[in-house]
């Protein structure tokens, strides 16, 4: 189960709270869990995976990071590479697939002749999306999708959430 960034305290919150007064963001854990758009692997020069953490983050990704890895010809020691996430966790997934599911129910309502369809703050709950990301994600696909032709056919679109506070980034 991946670790949503919410779930991680920032330094800002760790400084105003009084507990921390090193300079680092900090999470104990597992690395590969993370969800997020980046991780740097301490890797060996080959890039082909190993041990540690190296080895913990080609296991999690899947093969086709080492197929892509051995088409990079390796990294000197100081230099970095990019490579695709493909298993891990990934925040950029995740928003694709946020949006593809209030777009999707959107084609499914006009499909079906509907003329009214109520969102919840889908994803926020229990799987942990920070508020702001996934509603900027559901308010500008809505936007978007309403703009078109097959958007107008729809009288009303209606975001339904749980608190004032989501209420208020709503807002």
């Amino acid at each position: 189960m991946p670790v949503a960034l919410s779930r991680i305290p920032t330094l800002r919150e760790l400084y105003k709270s009084g507990v921390l007064e090193a300079i680092a963001d900090t999470a104990k854990g597992d690395i590969t869990r993370l969800d997020l758009d980046c991780v740097v692997n301490a890797a060996n020069r080959s890039l082909l995976g190993g041990g540690g953490v190296d080895g913990a983050i080609h296991a999690a990704a899947g093969p086709s990071l080492l197929e892509e890895c051995r088409k990079l010809n390796g990294c000197d020691t100081g230099d970095a590479k990019i490579t695709k996430g493909y298993d891990l966790p990934s925040a950029e997934q995740n928003a694709e697939q946020l949006a593809s599911c209030y777009k999707k129910s959107l084609q499914l309502a006009v499909a079906s002749s509907l003329k009214h369809i109520a969102f919840p703050s889908i994803s926020t709950g229990i799987y942990g999306y920070p508020i702001q990301d996934a509603t900027d994600i559901a308010l500008n696909v809505v936007r978007e999708f309403l703009d078109t032709a097959e958007g107008d056919k729809l009288e009303r679109t209606i975001f339904v959430v749980w608190s004032n506070t989501d209420k208020g980034v709503y807002e």
